[in-house]
């Protein structure tokens, strides 16, 4: 991830109701979450959550699937595993860190 693809996720996310959805979507995991799930789930109007899941797929944070007639989004694990690396690639100037838990970076499940 250059600092530049950095900045664009991280603007991504800068915003509460992006912030919500994506958090949501993580928690769907796989699985992932058609838009009026999403809406049901954290009561973004339809119009809002249009405009913030574009958001999120333009920074990479979430995929957009169609399954016949119901598009189905989900989080984008790799985009954020490669945030999370490079936000901590230069951590404790090269020093081992501690122990993280296991919370530290996501897999799809």
């Amino acid at each position: 991830m250059t600092e530049s693809d950095a900045v664009r996720v991280l603007a991504a996310l800068a915003q509460q109701s992006r912030l919500q959805i994506f958090r949501q979507l993580m928690v769907a995991g796989v699985e992932g979450m058609t838009p009026s799930r999403l809406t049901d789930a954290l009561g973004i109007p339809g119009t809002a959550l249009s405009f913030h899941l574009k958001e999120l797929t333009h920074a990479g944070l979430i995929t957009q699937e169609r399954d016949g007639r119901n598009l189905i989004y989900r989080a984008e694990f790799t985009t954020m595993n490669d945030l999370l690396s490079f936000m901590t690639a230069n951590c404790c100037a090269g020093e081992p860190c501690a122990v993280v838990g296991t919370g530290a970076a996501c897999v799809a499940c």
